[in-house]
């Protein structure tokens, strides 16, 4: 795993400096973190110290931080942390951000900081094969009824399905693949594996509590599609409102490019999640 993850970090490095100019293009990514931020913010409270998982180049952070919120952002990525520490000089964040260079795998290196909630945006978390190597130190970070929310991408994605009708048989099915399949990212390589969400809840254990799934882009196209709502506006614009109508409702929950699932930290629970 730790081959993989030296690969992510030098794929995501080289992406870094072009990232939030890609991002600020992407209308289905804007479309996205904006459903995201959404769901966060019905989960935090005035005061709220976060903890970000792979933070990127900070976005999310920054968005917090505007809000009133301390964020404390993580990232493997030597570019990413330094796109980061450039926000957070430009910006005079001071002690708003806290920038550290720590992998999510491990966050008992963090042991001793205390945190509200915890936050991984956009599929960060699915380049390890076991979400369990996260979850197994969060109760060390966590106070109690924390809220923790991972956005993740799972086996079963409905735009990605329907290439069976042009014919990409190994596309369509490529997240079935429980060894993961092979992600190609500015001239590195590194596995990417998908999760169910029930598979997410069971790594968190029975301190923990569900709260909130919500499906992500089921029939509104994945960020690769970056074209498509240029050309098919009208399109586009139904698949979205489809989305916002179906994305608490299964099976649409649990089929889509990513999922948004919160869950609490409740460390008196002895039921299962």
């Amino acid at each position: 795993m730790q081959d993989n993850l030296g690969n992510v970090n030098r794929a995501f490095s080289k992406q870094s400096e072009r990232y939030d100019e890609y991002d600020s293009c992407n209308e289905i990514l804007i479309w996205m973190r904006k459903k995201v931020r959404k769901h966060v913010l019905a989960n935090l409270k005035e005061g709220d110290r976060i903890l970000e998982l792979n933070a990127g180049t900070g976005l999310d952070a920054l968005y917090f931080v505007e809000r009133g919120f301390t964020v404390y952002a993580t990232d493997l990525s030597d570019g990413m942390i330094s796109q980061m520490e450039q926000k957070k000089s430009d910006y005079k964040l001071d002690q708003k951000l806290i920038v550290k260079q720590c992998s999510y795998t491990e966050l008992d290196l963090l042991n001793g900081e205390k945190f509200d909630y915890v936050f991984s945006n956009f599929g960060g978390l699915n380049c390890i094969p076991n979400i369990k190597s996260v979850t197994r130190h969060l109760s060390l970070l966590l106070k109690p009824n924390a809220i923790i929310t991972f956005v993740i991408m799972p086996p079963v994605c409905p735009w990605e399905i329907g290439k069976l009708f042009k014919g990409k048989w190994k596309e369509a099915f490529r997240r079935f693949n429980k060894k993961g399949i092979q992600a190609h990212l500015e001239g590195k390589y590194f596995t990417t594996y998908y999760f169910k969400p029930s598979q997410v809840v069971k790594a968190f254990g029975n301190e923990y509590k569900k709260i909130k799934l919500e499906g992500l882009a089921t029939f509104s196209p994945p960020p690769y599609a970056d074209k498509f709502p240029h050309k098919y506006p009208l399109s586009y614009k139904l698949l979205t409102t489809l989305d916002e109508k179906t994305s608490l409702i299964a099976p649409f929950k649990f089929w889509a490019d990513h999922f948004i699932l919160s869950m609490k930290y409740s460390p008196n629970n002895n039921s299962a999640s």
